[in-house]
């Protein structure tokens, strides 16, 4: 069998583009990284994702595929072996839709509604970040992670809360999963940073609370806060 080739286009600190590298290294799948500055994309990125022109991109034997949750998906039916959905229609229905939720709901209510506001701004939109956890944590009750026993999508898609999260708190100084509020959620994040392939391959915590703090401090300026 001729040897596959896999590539995933990425930056540093992309998230989106983590889940990615989490899923192949889970599955024991070779590939090669090609890191990109979104501030000078290279004519490839632009080649193989015309149309958002970001990352995560994966190239399998030369065909692209883009959006990390699309990704997970095709690596998931190419590489079966490590699954990450379950074989359930219903249940594979309701990672899809949790996954989402994350994107959707989750993440920019913590980045944008949080992060990058202050004082009464801030204040008003801590509840729906909270809310939105809470739903996380009510999904997660009885499970160890929330794929079940093992790692699944959803663990991967929300993956970013395991890291990231902490770093938020720590850049605004304002703690939002705590073990009493969040006891399966605190209990989450400790068994999947415990995974060695997820611990091996976080980006660097100081450059990511500069990279977030400057951020923070943009979006601050820019709406005059």
């Amino acid at each position: 069998m001729a040897e596959e080739e896999v590539k995933v286009f990425r930056t540093w600190s992309s998230p989106f583009a983590l889940r990615v590298i989490w899923a192949l290294k889970l599955k024991g799948v070779e590939f090669d990284t090609v890191y990109e500055d979104l501030s000078n994309k290279s004519p490839l990125l632009l080649k193989y994702n015309p149309v958002h022109k970001k990352v995560p991109v994966l190239l399998h034997n030369g065909k692209p595929i883009c959006e990390s949750l699309v990704i997970l998906e095709y690596v998931d039916e190419t590489w079966p072996q490590v699954p990450l959905l379950p074989q359930d229609p219903h249940e594979r229905a309701m990672a899809r839709f949790w996954a989402k939720f994350g994107d959707d709901k989750v993440l920019p209510s913590i980045v944008y509604g949080i992060l990058f506001k202050q004082g009464k701004e801030q204040e008003e939109e801590i509840p729906k970040a909270m809310e939105n956890l809470q739903f996380l944590e009510e999904e997660l009750k009885g499970k160890k992670f929330f794929g079940g026993e093992e790692i699944g999508l959803v663990d991967l898609a929300l993956g970013w809360l395991a890291y990231e999260l902490g770093i938020f708190e720590e850049v605004m100084g304002l703690k939002l999963i705590d073990q009493q509020k969040f006891p399966q959620l605190a209990q989450w994040i400790q068994e999947f940073s415990n995974v060695p392939i997820i611990q091996e391959n976080w980006p660097p915590r100081d450059k990511l609370i500069a990279k977030f703090a400057a951020c923070r401090e943009a979006a601050l300026a820019k709406a005059g806060l």
